[in-house]
């Protein structure tokens, strides 16, 4: 919501968080990071287009080849595809650091809450916007789309609904250029339903539960924006965007971009080796080595990217039990986990205490249970996980959880830190990395595991999120992985969701964020600080914060 202005939702998961650590040691001793909140900068190396020279190629990184092009899906639910498809499709507003929302007029000339009551949002659609075949984008979109996350057709297996659960119809406006979105109860965030990590399919792909779910399975279908999808090489590990002739906004300054699937501890590397252009940092010796690398920056806003667990509570896991996760829940040190990870990136280092709100947002309050670990070893007594030797058992069954993560040395660094914490009350853990290819559709979503680590990746509009997550629907789980949840919260989030005032919509949603924490759904870790090794001559790209890139921008300097 805009009156609400920074925040963020988690309405996209990203594989393996992109941290790692470096090797090399070089640079500057200090790597003390900046400690402005998140929602007010953001350190892109802003220039006027003047003073970059006409293309050249972007190189970025990725660490594994979509598994679906459809980021709307289960399956293509990751944040590194939502970045790659960022310049090549449609949005209805630009967002800036302070998370204040601009309409972008290349795709849609009106985007307006028409009525309240019944509730009504009028989509207006630039005459000059096409797909990249040249057909109109229509209403026709807007409203297959609308359809597809609805939910009411489970045979669409949507990643989110995105407050379309709560569109009864959509129809044509004026003309073909125009939807008109009927609501049967109020949404508070409708101005993210085609915004922040939410964008606009064409029909399409989402007219058919089939077409959904495969047709991008395996390459992209049409786009619209500066740039398309001009080439891929998945035995490569290769996708390059370029120009689109088509677009009819302002030319960009790039003539291409690269996309190279690159293990995540080869990227800092590949920078200094000026394989690649810009790559996040999460260490102090990654910034040590980017600052002491000859024509390599490091740019850094705070970030919108935060590390959390998530647990199984599915029918028979190991951490079935609510009672279990929880004390599991306070015996892990989050803040000896953040200052392991960030001490010398940021002065005064803290966990994330909200699953809703990031640290210097509006709303942002601790609703955290608290680092307590006699209290969990008492209630794991109450619960009947007796000591027997290291390792609690019940009805004898051993207390020991496998603990799953992308294979990235500081998710190992992580998963070591809590297996200490957790050897201290009797609960063994079992570290089990994965390879990147597959984390999701082969592990994350069929349960495959006790407790995950992963990465979720926000934009401001954080009230769909909620229902995306953490909703228990046993038919429709979207991106409740753990399989945990309760009518009571189930409750609380529509109350939320429906909530106009912003100021009550905040109240409610942290009601909603403490019952996550006592449900033992999952557990937030720290939010990333944002730094990020650039090229010197790299502008209008780098540490974004909250704000969205204007892709014809980005270019080199002359």
């Amino acid at each position: 919501m805009q009156a609400r202005g920074a925040r963020l939702r988690c309405a996209a998961v990203v594989v393996a968080a992109g941290m790692i650590v470096a090797g090399c040691g070089a640079g500057e001793d200090s790597a003390t990071g900046l400690t402005d909140a998140i929602g007010t900068t953001s350190d892109i190396n802003p220039m006027d287009r003047s003073a970059l020279r006409e293309g050249g190629n972007l190189r970025l990184a990725t660490t594994s080849y979509p598994a679906n092009w459809n980021t709307l899906s289960n399956d293509g639910n990751d944040g590194e595809i939502a970045d790659i498809l960022r310049p090549a499709m449609p949005r209805s507003f630009e967002i800036d650091a302070a998370g204040k929302l601009t309409l972008d007029t290349d795709y849609f000339t009106g985007a307006e809450l028409t009525s309240t009551n019944p509730m009504r949002v009028t989509y207006t659609i630039n005459p000059k916007a096409v797909w990249s075949d040249g057909s109109p984008i229509t209403w026709e979109d807007i409203a297959s789309q609308a359809n597809a996350l609805s939910g009411r057709d489970k045979r669409y297996l949507i990643a989110i609904t995105n407050g379309f659960e709560f569109v009864e119809k959509v129809e044509r406006g004026v003309d073909d250029r125009q939807a008109i979105l009927h609501f049967s109860t109020p949404f508070a965030d409708w101005r993210g339903q085609f915004a922040g990590n939410a964008s606009l399919y064409p029909k399409s792909v989402t007219s058919t539960p089939e077409a959904f779910n495969t047709s991008l399975a395996d390459a992209m279908g049409l786009t619209s924006g500066p740039f398309m999808i001009t080439g891929t090489d998945r035995a490569q590990g290769r996708i390059t965007l370029g120009r689109d002739p088509r677009w009819w906004g302002d030319k960009p300054v790039l003539d291409t971009i690269t996309y190279s699937v690159l293990d995540h501890s080869a990227w800092v590397q590949a920078l200094q080796n000026n394989e690649l252009d810009l790559v996040r940092l999460a260490t102090v010796d990654d910034v040590k080595t980017v600052r002491g690398t000859e024509g390599l920056v490091v740019r850094r806003a705070p970030g919108n990217r935060w590390r959390h667990i998530t647990f199984n509570g599915a029918p028979g896991s190991i951490l079935a039990d609510q009672g279990v996760r929880v004390a599991i829940s306070k015996a892990i040190d989050r803040k000896g986990i953040v200052t392991a990870l960030q001490n010398g990136l940021v002065e005064n280092p803290q966990p994330l205490n909200n699953h809703v709100f990031l640290q210097g947002q509006e709303g942002y309050r601790d609703n955290s249970l608290g680092f307590d670990p006699e209290a969990a070893a008492r209630e794991l007594d109450a619960l009947g996980w007796v000591r027997n030797g290291d390792v609690r058992e019940k009805d004898g069954r051993k207390l020991v959880i496998r603990d799953v993560m992308y294979n990235d040395p500081t998710w190992v660094q992580v998963a070591q830190i809590i297996q200490q914490n957790l050897a201290a009350i009797g609960v063994g853990l079992t570290i089990d990395t994965k390879p990147a290819a597959g984390y999701f559709t082969d592990v994350i979503q069929p349960g495959d595991f006790d407790a995950a680590q992963f990465v979720f990746q926000g934009d401001p509009f954080p009230l769909s999120s909620l229902r995306q997550i953490y909703f228990y629907d046993p038919n429709d789980l979207q991106g409740n992985y753990g399989r945990i949840g309760s009518p009571e919260l189930n409750a609380l989030i529509e109350r939320t969701l429906t909530e106009l005032d912003p100021q009550k919509s905040i109240e409610l949603a942290n009601e909603v964020d403490r019952k996550v924490f006592e449900e033992g759904h999952s557990l937030p870790l720290m939010q990333s600080d944002g730094s990020v090794g650039a090229r010197t001559t790299l502008a209008n790209i780098g540490s974004p914060g909250l704000a969205s890139y204007d892709y014809t921008k980005i270019g080199f300097t002359k």
